[in-house]
């Protein structure tokens, strides 16, 4: 199943402040193991700007239902959703069946908003309740499958199972094996007639619960603390507020991102999203975990889904992919950007990361130099430009060196992939056994294209630091750590480097003006990047 063909109806709602565009609520899970623990969450959950506070009692000690859910309903600063999760249904609570069953009772008597009750014992919580529900309390029928995401036949006929039940709200938490699988729920959120709690579960379901606004689900969880979460996959409250903006996600907001493996260290959503928000564009960029990029770009055929960055492993794939290429991208054989046209759906790839790259060796050269070379000309001309890794940005780095009259020299782990790229561009191939002892001439650039010394393993580098003596610059296409080992010890030896933030940033404002054919607000993206590196 695709979603090229799932059609929204507009939510676009105002909000006291005039900002809001959507009906999605946002629920923080509170877990604690006392009443007065609770409380405290609960407030900071609303100082966040949480909507609803999911109580878990399941996690309480001691818990005494009468006192403790009167406490927390009365004097709970949120709109409370009562769960007493059992351990069947990936809970903490492992005792007699018929006193949790009381117990949700006695919430809904004693006025929570919402109770959760599991579809395996729904039918028997109705019976045992005897149509004695307060009008103001809905019933949220939930089901959790920690193991995969069904088929979309499957997860429409467990819909309607919970809907004959005679919930209220409909609630399906699914866990994601590929990103792809979000769509299904997408699918299903858009399409119920019932309001739907719609989650996939893990990091490759996290789309599901930002663009759950955007498909009109009743809400989506947030946790008040990085890492203390009741469910895989789920962000921060404010990291949906803030970085994701999410009280302005519409209907007809166009999805961007990063597609990576893994993206999870990459600073794009922070850059972009604040841009959108910035100059008032109706985006929003996501890190996207993709194992197979065809999958995906079937998958999410939609003209919403309107343009994506590719990063490490995906920028040959990507290219594949494409509809139309430009022919730098096709020179270099990979693309690091991509965009559906509106008028017929196309996807057109881009490479823009010898421009971003490339424009920072040069400046950095420029200002170290005493006698700058004539301005038609680039201070790469001439050089030995040295490039480790034969991939995607390995490629770009080459090409791009090229063209400004550089002599490439590729060092690569296998020595086809050297050579067929060192082909292309006149230059040379050596091994990165080889590279210790490549001895090059006085004023020679080394470039990474590679992953080595990426987080975590921060420590990992190229070249023993007595190697690096040997080159005038060093630049680094890792950026987290932002001064990466290579970097670090390329500095004591007295080298010039770049950082690989700076070829971000210069990525950045060519892709933002694809993206939205807007300027790009180019010190708050400056800004934005000092803040978070």
């Amino acid at each position: 199943m695709t979603l090229g063909s799932v059609s929204l109806t507009s939510m676009d709602l105002q909000s006291t402040d005039g900002m809001r565009r959507n009906s999605t609520l946002i629920c923080a899970p509170i877990m604690a193991e006392s009443v007065d623990q609770m409380l405290i969450q609960m407030k900071r959950a609303k100082e966040l700007g949480a909507d609803i506070a999911e109580v878990r009692v399941d996690f309480l000690k001691n818990f005494s239902p009468r006192n403790d859910l009167e406490t927390l309903i009365k004097q709970g600063p949120l709109p409370t959703l009562i769960t007493y999760r059992p351990k069947w249904e990936g809970g903490q609570y492992d005792g007699d069946e018929n006193k949790r069953q009381k117990a949700l009772q006695l919430a809904m008597e004693l006025g929570a908003d919402y109770i959760d009750i599991e579809l395996k014992v729904a039918q028997e919580f109705y019976n045992f309740i005897q149509g004695k529900k307060p009008e103001k309390v809905k019933i949220i029928v939930s089901s959790h499958n920690y193991e995969c995401t069904p088929s979309i036949e499957d997860i429409g006929d467990l819909a309607v199972r919970i809907q004959a039940t005679g919930a209220d709200i409909v609630k399906i938490a699914t866990t994601a094996l590929d990103i792809t699988d979000n769509a299904r729920m997408f699918h299903i959120i858009a399409n119920l007639q019932v309001p739907v709690i719609g989650l996939v579960m893990g990091e490759r379901g996290l789309m599901s619960r930002v663009l759950a606004a955007k498909y009109g689900a009743f809400l989506t969880f947030g946790s008040i603390e990085a890492g203390v979460v009741s469910a895989p996959g789920q962000p921060t409250i404010k990291d949906l507020l803030e970085l994701y903006n999410f009280r302005q996600i519409g209907a007809d907001t166009k999805v961007y991102g990063v597609i990576g493996n893994p993206v999870g260290h990459s600073k794009s959503p922070l850059l972009y999203n604040a841009a959108f928000k910035h100059v008032g564009f109706n985006g929003i960029y996501l890190p996207l975990l993709v194992d197979s990029v065809a999958n995906f770009i079937s998958t999410y055929s939609s003209p919403d889904f309107a343009g994506y960055s590719y990063t490490i492993p995906h920028k040959e794939d990507g290219l594949k992919c494409c509809n139309e290429v430009d022919p730098i991208a096709k020179e270099i054989g990979a693309i690091s950007c991509m965009i559906r046209r509106p008028v017929d759906g196309k996807l057109k790839g881009y490479n823009v990361d010898y421009l971003g790259a490339i424009k920072a060796i040069e400046e950095a050269l420029a200002l170290g130099a005493s006698n700058g070379a004539p301005a038609a000309v680039s201070p790469l001309a001439g050089k030995i430009f040295v490039v480790v890794g034969a991939g995607g940005a390995g490629k770009a780095l080459a090409y791009g060196a090229y063209e400004k009259g550089a002599r490439v020299v590729v060092a690569n782990r296998t020595i086809g992939k050297a050579k067929e790229l060192a082909s292309k561009v006149g230059g040379q191939a050596i091994t990165l056994a080889e590279l210790k002892d490549f001895h090059p001439e006085e004023g020679t650039i080394l470039a990474n294209a590679t992953s080595v010394g990426m987080k975590p393993r921060i420590e990992d580098t190229l070249l023993p630091q007595e190697a690096l003596k040997h080159y005038a610059l060093v630049f680094d296409a890792v950026y987290t750590p932002k001064l990466t080992t290579l970097l670090r010890e390329a500095q004591e030896a007295g080298n010039t480097i770049v950082y690989g933030t700076e070829m971000l940033i210069n990525q950045a404002f060519v892709q933002f003006e694809r993206f939205t054919g807007l300027p790009a607000p180019k010190q708050l993206i400056r800004d934005v990047l000092a803040r978070i590196t």
